[in-house]
């Protein structure tokens, strides 16, 4: 018996990285799961190689409009939204704040932490029908400290959005039996984290308790329990997975 048997899930940026260690572990413990992404070929494949209980829809997560669309699509398909996890995001550009184009600043927050809020409002009515549902939201250990490596001021002000969001989500709709929590990864050795270091983590190494980066599906250990049953009375907190990068 899986551990999200009955789940139904929306895991956002999916086709590589954390988002697809998340689906794979959701679909191993019994959810049927969407993936979503703007690289339609990497998601279609993954989808493919999932089996009958995942389906991938290509989202822009910044457009209203393909909300809609993802949770009327996942409805018709598995019935009721039970988890979202709001996984897709970009590091933007790592420059001075002086430095930062405002362009370039309102795509990083619009990415990171519009397309949460949006994700929220979209699936959340979902959720109410259902009768529960547990929203996991992607941040950062940036979203704790402000800096932890390299200049990121647009980085740093999306993933703390993220915490508030949560906690007010979670504020609201806790009577609903809906539950949402922060999840603040530190070193995960994903594409988009050894693009923007290096494979060895770079000069944060030093501030690493266990000496190496994460695997993404660590990460997914936790995603997995606090969309689960397991964490039913967790919600409104922040989870740092940082191998004690945040006890300094």
């Amino acid at each position: 018996m899986g551990r999200l048997d009955g789940k139904v899930a929306i895991v956002t940026g999916a086709s590589r990285g954390m988002g697809e260690s998340h689906a794979k572990r959701f679909i191993k413990e019994g959810a049927k799961v969407v993936l979503t992404d703007l690289n339609e070929e990497a998601g279609q494949a993954l989808a493919a190689s999932l089996g009958e209980n995942a389906r991938f829809i290509k989202q822009d997560v910044t457009v209203a409009a393909d909300w809609d669309r993802v949770v009327t699509e996942t409805e018709a398909t598995f019935g009721n939204i039970t988890i979202l996890v709001n996984n897709a995001g970009i590091l933007g550009p790592v420059v001075n704040t002086v430095g930062l184009d405002e362009a370039a600043y309102h795509k990083v927050m619009s990415i990171n932490a519009d397309s949460q809020f949006l994700g929220a409002k979209a699936v959340i009515p979902s959720m109410l029908k259902a009768g529960i549902g547990s929203i996991v939201n992607i941040s950062s250990l940036a979203g704790l400290r402000a800096n932890y490596g390299f200049p990121n001021l647009a980085y740093v002000a999306s993933k703390f959005a993220t915490r508030g969001m949560t906690k007010a989500i979670a504020s609201e709709y806790g009577a609903n039996n809906i539950r949402a929590n922060s999840v603040h990864p530190g070193f995960i050795n994903t594409p988009m984290m050894v693009e923007a270091t290096d494979e060895g983590g770079g000069d944060a190494m030093r501030e690493i308790f266990l000496g190496r980066l994460a695997e993404a599906d660590e990460v997914s250990s936790l995603v997995l329990f606090l969309a689960s049953d397991e964490s039913s009375y967790i919600t409104g907190a922040e989870h740092k997975i940082d191998a004690g990068m945040s006890a300094h």
